[in-house]
C-alpha cells in the first residue's frame, strides 16, 4: 500500500528538494568560471560545426629551387650565347676587337660575383662566377684558332688547361672570392687533363699514357685525402676512382700482352704505383677501431692494393716462367700478402684487406684447380661401360677414357698443397679455426688425388696411392675431430677408386675385398656410415665374384643375397645402435639388387624371393621389427607364384590358396586372442583372396569340376559361419554359393526363356509383385528377423 502525504507537506517538500539543487547549480557554476578562468592560455574556443574552410595550395617548389633553376637556366643561356658569339661572329672583329672583347667579356664576367657577394646574393654571384670560368676556356678556344692556329692541339691542351687550372686556382684564393664553391673543384677538374695530353704530346706511348693517368690519379687521391672541403674531395675523389680505374685497366692489359721480360717489368711498375697509391690511401683513411665508413674504405682499397701488387709481380714472373706455373707463381705473392698480418704499424683494416686479397688470390687459384680434380674424380665413371678391358698405361689414361686432360695442369698439386698449408698454418682464429683444418685436410686429399694422374704414375701405383689415401681419410675420421669432412672424402676415394679398379678384373676383387676389410676395420667407431658402406662394397664384391667365375646375373643374384644375411646379423647384433637402420636399409638395397638379377630366371627369382623371405621372416622375430613379417608373407607368396608361372600353371586356386590358408590361420589366432574381433577382419581377406577370383574363372569355364568344387567349398564355408556365427564367412559363402548355381542355371533359364511367350516373363513378375504386396507386414517381420540374426553375429 503506498503512502500519499498530505498536500501541504508535499509541497513543503517539493520545495526543499528545489533549494537544494538551486544550491547545487550554484556551485558547480563558480567551479566552471575558476577553470576557464585558469585555463585560459592554453583554452581554445570550439570551432564551428561547419566545413572548414579550403586551406591554401602547397608550392610545388620552394622558393630557393626557383631561385636556383632560373640562376642555372640564366648561366646556362649566357654561355651558349658566348660560344655562338665566339663561333660566328668572331671573323667579323679585327685583332684589336678581338683582344677587347675577350678581355672585356671575361673581366666583367669574373669581377661581377665581388659586388654580388657583398650585397648577400651569393646563388647569383655563383652563377656568375661559373659563366666567367666556362668563358675563360671559350677564351681559351678562341685564341688557338686566332693567335696559336700552328701549335699542337695536344700540347696546347695540356698547357691550357695546367693554366685554366692555376688561374681558377687563384681565382678562387681572392679576397671575398673564398665565397665561391665553383672555382676549386673546377680547377681540379680542368688538372685532369695536363699530364695525359703532355703524354700525348710528347709520343710518350702506352707505357707513358698509362703512367699520366696514374700520377693524376694518385694527386686526385693527396687532394680527396687532405682537403677540408666537401666539394672538393667528392670531386677529387671522383677523379681518383675514375682515373685510377683508366689507369689500372691499361696498366693490366698491357701486362697481359707483355712480349718479354723487360715489357712485363715496365707495366709492372705501373701496377705496383697503383698498388702503393691504393695502399697509401687506406693507410690514411683508417679509422681509429671504431667500425666506421672511413674502416670500409680501408679494407677495399687494401684489397685493391694487395691484388694490384700480385697482378704486377705475377706479371713479371709469367713471363720468366713456362705457362703452367703462371698461376703458382700468383699464389706465392697472394700468400706473401699475409706477412702484413704481422706489421703492427699497419692499421687493423688496412691488414684486413690485404688478408682479404690474399684469400681472393687462393680462391682464384683452387679455381684454376677445380677442372683437374673434376677429371680425377669424375673421369673413372667411363670404366662401367668398359669393365675389365684392361689395365691402362698409366693412371692419367685410366681417369681420361671419355674427357680430355686439361692444359698446363703440371703445377695442380703444388697449388692444392699451397692453400692446404695456409689454411692449416696461418688461421688461427678460434671460429675459424675447425673450419680451416677441414679445409686443410679436403685439399690435402685432393693433392694427394691427382698427383698420379698429373704425374703419369703407373696405373697399379695409382691404385696404391688411392687406397692409402681412403686409409688415411678414414683414420683422421676416426682419431680427429673432422669426422664429417674425412668420412665425406672417405666414400668419394672408395667410390672413384673402385670405378678405376674396373679396368681390371684382378684389381677389381683385389680392391673391393681391400675396400671392405677398411670400412669394416673403421666400423668400431663409426659404423652408421662404414659399416653401410662395407655392405655395399660386399654386393659390389658378390656381382663381380660372380662376373668372374662366368655366372649367370641369376645365378649372382643368389651369391648377393649373403649381403643381406650378414646385414640381418649385423643388425640384429647392434641392437638400438644408430648404426642400425642404415645397416638394414643397405642389407634390403643389396636384396633388391639380387631379385633384379634374377628377375631373366624364373625358378632362380622364386628362389631369391622365397630366401630374401627367409632372411625377412627372420628379421621380423626381433620385437621392434614385427612389421617386417608382412614383408616376409609377402615374398613367399611372390616366391610361390613365380614358381608356378615357372611351371606354367594356370590354375587360379594354385595362386591364391598359398594366400587364403595362411591369412585364415592368422585370422583365426587373432580371433582366438579376441574374440571382440569382426568375423569380417579375421576371416574376409583370406577367404575373398581365393573364392573371388575362382567365381570368375568358374563363370568362364564351360566344364562342370569346377563350379561343383566351387559351390562345395562355398556351401562349407556357408555352413561353417552359420555354425560358428560368424557373419563374413556365412555371407561370402552364400553369395558366392548363389552366383555359382545362378551360372549353373543359366543355360535352362535362358531356354526357359526362349521357349516361353514373351508376355509371359512380365506376367511373371506382376504376379509376383501382387503376393509380395499381400504378405508385405509378414515379409517385413521376417526380414527385421533376418537381420537381427544377422547382427548377432560376429
Amino acid at each position: 500500500m503506498t503512502h500519499i502525504p498530505p498536500p501541504a507537506e508535499e509541497l513543503r517538500l517539493l520545495d526543499a528538494e528545489l533549494w537544494q539543487l538551486d544550491a547545487r547549480r550554484a556551485q558547480l557554476l563558480a567551479r566552471r568560471a575558476w577553470l576557464v578562468a585558469a585555463l585560459q592560455p592554453k583554452w581554445q574556443a570550439p570551432q564551428p560545426t561547419g566545413p572548414a574552410p579550403a586551406a591554401p595550395p602547397r608550392p610545388e617548389a620552394s622558393a630557393p629551387s626557383v631561385q636556383n633553376v632560373l640562376l642555372v637556366l640564366g648561366g646556362v643561356l649566357l654561355t651558349v650565347a658566348a660560344m655562338v658569339f665566339t663561333l660566328v661572329s668572331w671573323g667579323h672583329l679585327g685583332i684589336t676587337g678581338r683582344a677587347l672583347v675577350l678581355g672585356a667579356v671575361t673581366a666583367a664576367t669574373l669581377t661581377a660575383p665581388l659586388p654580388l657577394l657583398k650585397r648577400g646574393l651569393r646563388s647569383t654571384a655563383e652563377s656568375v662566377a661559373g659563366l666567367g670560368l666556362a668563358l675563360t676556356v671559350l677564351d681559351a678556344v678562341a685564341l688557338h684558332g686566332a693567335v696559336f692556329p700552328q701549335s699542337a692541339g695536344a700540347l696546347y691542351t695540356a698547357v691550357a688547361s695546367a693554366l685554366l687550372a692555376g688561374l681558377w686556382a687563384a681565382y678562387g684564393l681572392l679576397p671575398r672570392m673564398s665565397e665561391l664553391r665553383l672555382p676549386h673543384p673546377f680547377a681540379l677538374v680542368a688538372a685532369q687533363l695536363p699530364l695525359f695530353f703532355w703524354a700525348i704530346a710528347a709520343d710518350a706511348g702506352s707505357y707513358g699514357l698509362t703512367a699520366a693517368l696514374l700520377v693524376t690519379a694518385g694527386l686526385d687521391t693527396v687532394v680527396a685525402l687532405r682537403m677540408t672541403s666537401r666539394s672538393l674531395r667528392v670531386v677529387a675523389a671522383i677523379g681518383a676512382y675514375g682515373v685510377g680505374a683508366w689507369g689500372v685497366l691499361a696498366a693490366g692489359w698491357l701486362t697481359w700482352t707483355a712480349s718479354g721480360p723487360s715489357a712485363a717489368t715496365r707495366a709492372a711498375a705501373l701496377l705496383l704505383l697503383a698498388s702503393a697509391i691504393a695502399l697509401s690511401a687506406a693507410w690514411q683513411s683508417a679509422g681509429t677501431g671504431r667500425s666506421t665508413p672511413a674502416d670500409g674504405r680501408s679494407v677495399g682499397l687494401g684489397v685493391a692494393s694487395g691484388l694490384l701488387a700480385v697482378a704486377a709481380l705475377g706479371g713479371t714472373a709469367r713471363s720468366l716462367l713456362p705457362e703452367s706455373w703462371t698461376v703458382p707463381a700468383h699464389l706465392a705473392f697472394g700468400i706473401a700478402l699475409l706477412a702484413a698480418l704481422g706489421l703492427d704499424r699497419l692499421p687493423g683494416s688496412v691488414r684486413q684487406g690485404l688478408a682479404w686479397a690474399s684469400g681472393a688470390v687462393q680462391a682464384l687459384s683452387l679455381l684454376w684447380a677445380l677442372p683437374v680434380l673434376g677429371v680425377v674424380v669424375l673421369g673413372p665413371l667411363a670404366w662401367v661401360s668398359r669393365a675389365w678391358t684392361g689395365a691402362p698405361a698409366d693412371a692419367r689414361a685410366a681417369v681420361t677414357v671419355d674427357v680430355a686432360w686439361p692444359p698446363h695442369a703440371e703445377a695442380v698439386p703444388v697449388v692444392l698443397a699451397g692453400v692446404a698449408a695456409v689454411l692449416a698454418l696461418a688461421v688461427r682464429n678460434t671460429t675459424w679455426r675447425p673450419r680451416a683444418l677441414a679445409g686443410a685436410l679436403g685439399l690435402a686429399w685432393a693433392t694427394t688425388l691427382v698427383v698420379p694422374a698429373v704425374l703419369e704414375l703407373p696405373y697399379f701405383a695409382g691404385l696404391l696411392i688411392q687406397g692409402a689415401a681412403t686409409v688415411l681419410v678414414l683414420t683422421a675420421a676416426v682419431f680427429l675431430r673432422q669426422q664429417l669432412t674425412a668420412l665425406l672424402l672417405a666414400l668419394v676415394t672408395s667410390a672413384s677408386l673402385a670405378l678405376v679398379a674396373l679396368a681390371s678384373q684382378t684389381e677389381t676383387l683385389v680392391v673391393l675385398c681391400g675396400l671392405i676389410a677398411v670400412f669394416a676395420a673403421a666400423s668400431w667407431r663409426l659404423a652408421p656410415v662404414t659399416a653401410p658402406t662395407a655392405l655395399v662394397h660386399g654386393a659390389a664384391l658378390a656381382c663381380a665374384i660372380g662376373a668372374a667365375a662366368g655366372w649367370s646375373p641369376a645365378h649372382t643374384g643368389l651369391l648377393v643375397l649373403v649381403v643381406p644375411v650378414i646385414a640381418a646379423l649385423l643388425a640384429w647384433r647392434l641392437g638400438d645402435s644408430r648404426a642400425t637402420v642404415p645397416v638394414e636399409v643397405a642389407g634390403a638395397a643389396a636384396a633388391v639388387l639380387a631379385i633384379a638379377l634374377a628377375a631373366t630366371d624364373l625358378p632362380l627369382l622364386a628362389t631369391v624371393l622365397a630366401l630374401c623371405g627367409v632372411i625377412a621372416a627372420g628379421t621380423a622375430i626381433r620385437a621392434d621389427r614385427r612389421p617386417v613379417g608382412y614383408a616376409a608373407a609377402a615374398l613367399f607368396v611372390l616366391a610361390i607364384w613365380v614358381r608356378l608361372a615357372a611351371w606354367d600353371v594356370s590354375t587360379p586356386e594354385a595362386y591364391t590358396l598359398p594366400v587364403t590358408i595362411p591369412a585364415l590361420l592368422v585370422g583365426a589366432l587373432r580371433h582366438r586372442r579376441d574374440p571382440r574381433t569382426s568375423s569380417w577382419t579375421a576371416y574376409a581377406p583370406g577367404l575373398t583372396a581365393t573364392l573371388v577370383p575362382s567365381l570368375f574363372a568358374a563363370w568362364g569355364d564351360p566344364h562342370w569340376t569346377r563350379p561343383l568344387l566351387l559351390g562345395l567349398a562355398a556351401l562349407l564355408v556357408t555352413l561353417a559361419g552359420a555354425r560358428h556365427h560368424l557373419q563374413a564367412p556365412l555371407l561370402l559363402g552364400g553369395a558366392v554359393l548363389l552366383l555359382d548355381a545362378l551360372h549353373e542355371l543359366a543355360p535352362y533359364i535362358v531356354q526357359v526363356t526362349d521357349a516361353l511367350p514373351r508376355w509371359v516373363p512380365p506376367a511373371l513378375v506382376g504376379l509376383l509383385l501382387l503376393a509380395l504386396g499381400a504378405t508385405y507386414e509378414h515379409r517385413l517381420r521376417d526380414a527385421r528377423r533376418m537381420r537381427h540374426f544377422l547382427t548377432s553375429m560376429h
